[in-house]
């Protein structure tokens, strides 16, 4: 069974940085398709950010610019790099695992992240 542990989030002010990072447990890591999503509150959970095994990556288009997705398969831990971050980011982020066939799909419990002065 996979295990994703989010970790990184808390309050930051406009126009702040956090990084969040994902690690994973488990030997499926590197072929895995690794994103970020994210839930505010009343809305439903919209994709982030994603990375495939091969490092491409695609972003949802409010965030392009300011966000930056990354991978470290030795450490089995995807980041998230969240700068110039607005109060419309705040929102619960979620990581998330997908295989290539999407043969698999496994999420994290969320970490908060609070944009607010």
């Amino acid at each position: 069974q996979v295990q994703l542990v989010e970790s990184g989030g808390g309050l930051v002010q406009p126009g702040g940085s956090l990084r969040l990072s994902c690690a994973a447990s488990g030997s499926i890591f590197s072929i895995s398709t690794m994103g970020w999503f994210r839930q505010a509150p009343g809305k439903q959970r919209d994709l982030v950010a994603t990375i495939t095994s091969g490092g491409s990556t695609n972003y949802a288009d409010s965030v392009k610019g300011r966000f930056t997705i990354s991978r470290d398969n030795a450490k089995n831990t995807v980041y998230l790099q969240m700068n110039s971050l607005k109060p419309e980011d705040t929102a619960v982020y979620y990581c998330n695992m997908r295989g290539p066939l999407y043969n698999y799909d496994y999420w994290g419990r969320g970490t908060q992240v609070t944009v607010s002065s």
